[in-house]
């Protein structure tokens, strides 16, 4: 998700240097066994947009009754500055970071750059997250009518992915529109000024987007979220504390849980918390995403350990941008995510979850 903070850029991060992710991980079972019991003196977890929406808002909050720290034993060091989670993989690398959310396509990125990562949990991601945005007057009614159009995405997202796999639904790729890359800030003054045709992009901002254009915007029909979110932990740390990580993914389950029951009551929070202005338009939008779904921590009540499906589906993403030259080289990354390295790892998080 794109918000305030530094950019990074993709191939920068892949050509960057480090210890293999698997014997960075050493993912030994017995290691494992042996610190069961142990808690990090902190854990360092990373802030993606503002911080002040969703479960990480809800948490630093305190919203029912929770008091994480105490939960889990350890000092939270909540590091912000983030504007997506593929730069957020720099910092894990750099050990700046212990734990956080990532999409597949910063797990994608990951593998190869070998960032030192343990898969924890996955969950798909809503299947309406994105929007696509065309002008009101625009001839634009399906994807076949796509060809040749300026169309606006972040190169290397889950906006990217919906873009190619809607694409396929009428015998078209990417090198058959006028594909732009820009963040969602810039993507949204292009499209305000018409200067593009078209923008693909996820929630909140599109919802956002269509209440501040009104009628000057519709959406395209059939446009589909397709690719996974993860939540992974930095291997130096997972492979000593995995109780601790497996008890982190349980509350942030149960965290979206208490937000699916109180809509109201977190939106109001997370306004409180200086995440949009009180009793709002923004409020209104967030509080009515968060009543259908369709925000990206929206369906991390599915949280479990990571298998198959996420494994597989990450993989078609990766084959699809290695395709299109999005990723310059092939990435196994399905056999990364299901690697028995991190099988301890999986049953710490499966016993936590009840999976």
């Amino acid at each position: 998700m794109v918000r305030r903070g530094r950019s990074v850029s993709r191939r920068t991060f892949l050509a960057s240097a480090g210890v293999t992710v698997a014997a960075a991980a050493g993912l030994r079972s017995g290691s494992l066994a042996h610190a069961a019991d142990a808690v990090p003196p902190r854990l360092t977890v990373a802030v993606i947009g503002d911080g002040r929406t969703g479960v990480w808002a809800s948490l630093r909050a305190g919203a029912g009754g929770r008091d994480l720290e105490q939960e889990l034993g350890t000092k939270i060091i909540w590091q912000p500055g983030f504007t997506a989670s593929l730069p957020v993989m720099e910092a894990v690398k750099a050990g700046a970071v212990d734990f956080t959310f990532a999409t597949a396509t910063a797990v994608v990125n990951a593998v190869p750059a070998r960032v030192p990562i343990v898969p924890l949990a996955a969950y798909p991601l809503p299947a309406d997250e994105v929007d696509f945005l065309v002008q009101a007057n625009s001839a634009i009614r399906t994807a076949a009518d796509l060809k040749g159009k300026k169309i606006a995405h972040q190169n290397g997202t889950t906006g990217t992915y919906s873009l190619i796999k809607y694409l396929e639904t009428a015998g078209l790729r990417l090198p058959d529109v006028q594909a732009v890359s820009l963040s969602g800030a810039d993507a949204f003054t292009a499209f305000a000024q018409g200067s593009i045709d078209g923008w693909i992009h996820w929630q909140p901002a599109t919802a956002l987007a269509l209440t501040k254009l009104g009628d000057q915007a519709r959406l395209l029909p059939d446009v589909k979220t397709y690719d996974y979110a993860f939540y992974v932990g930095r291997s130096e740390v997972a492979v000593k504390y995995p109780q601790t990580f497996a008890k982190f993914v349980k509350i942030i389950r149960e965290t979206q849980a208490y937000i699916f029951a109180h809509p109201a009551e977190s939106v109001a929070l997370w306004a409180s918390q200086g995440g949009f202005p009180p009793n709002g338009t923004e409020q209104a939008v967030y509080e009515k995403l968060v009543r259908d779904a369709r925000l990206s921590e929206s369906t991390a009540v599915a949280l479990k350990p990571v298998d198959e499906a996420a494994a597989a589906s990450t993989q078609d993403l990766a084959d699809n941008f290695h395709a299109l030259g999005v990723l310059p080289n092939k990435v196994e990354v399905r056999s990364f995510l299901l690697g028995a390295q991190f099988d301890a790892a999986k049953q710490a998080v499966a016993s936590a979850l009840g999976a």
